[in-house]
């Protein structure tokens, strides 16, 4: 599976872009903001990096549950117990601003400034197709 996000709208507050799997639209992205080119990625401030990322399905210390996790961001940080380990991944979940992520993809069916809608709805679609997907082989995000 091949996953695709394009990113369309940026604000001050936040990007939005579109997620396509395996070419099919599936769902909104909110992200914070983007950085410039070259610029690394600051932990809970800003966007993931345009690029290529693999994407496992881990357990979440936060959310205490399965999640997806794109791996190998450039600045992103996950907490293993009371470790944390940098440079190695970010979250997709749900949430609807850029206050509900630290950095993470949200995940959304509605858009409108700065704010993705029926979150919970998106990623209880999307998820399970992860799950499997990974299961099977490799998943990949390109974000541009």
């Amino acid at each position: 599976m091949h996953l695709d996000l394009k990113r369309a709208t940026f604000t001050k507050e936040s990007t939005i872009g579109e997620l396509f799997v395996d070419g099919v639209f599936e769902c909104y992205v909110l992200e914070d903001v983007v950085r410039g080119a070259g610029e690394a990625k600051v932990y809970g401030k800003t966007a993931v990096p345009a690029g290529n990322y693999h994407l496992r399905i881990t357990y979440s210390n936060r959310f205490r549950r399965l999640l997806p996790l794109l791996v190998n961001v450039p600045g992103g940080t996950i907490q293993f117990g009371g470790r944390r380990i940098d440079d190695c991944g970010v979250r997709i979940h749900s949430g609807n601003t850029a206050a509900d992520t630290e950095g993470c993809l949200l995940v959304g069916l509605d858009k409108k400034t700065d704010f993705v809608g029926r979150s919970r709805d998106a990623f209880s679609r999307l998820f399970p197709r992860l799950q499997d997907a990974v299961a099977v082989g490799p998943v990949t995000l390109t974000i541009q």
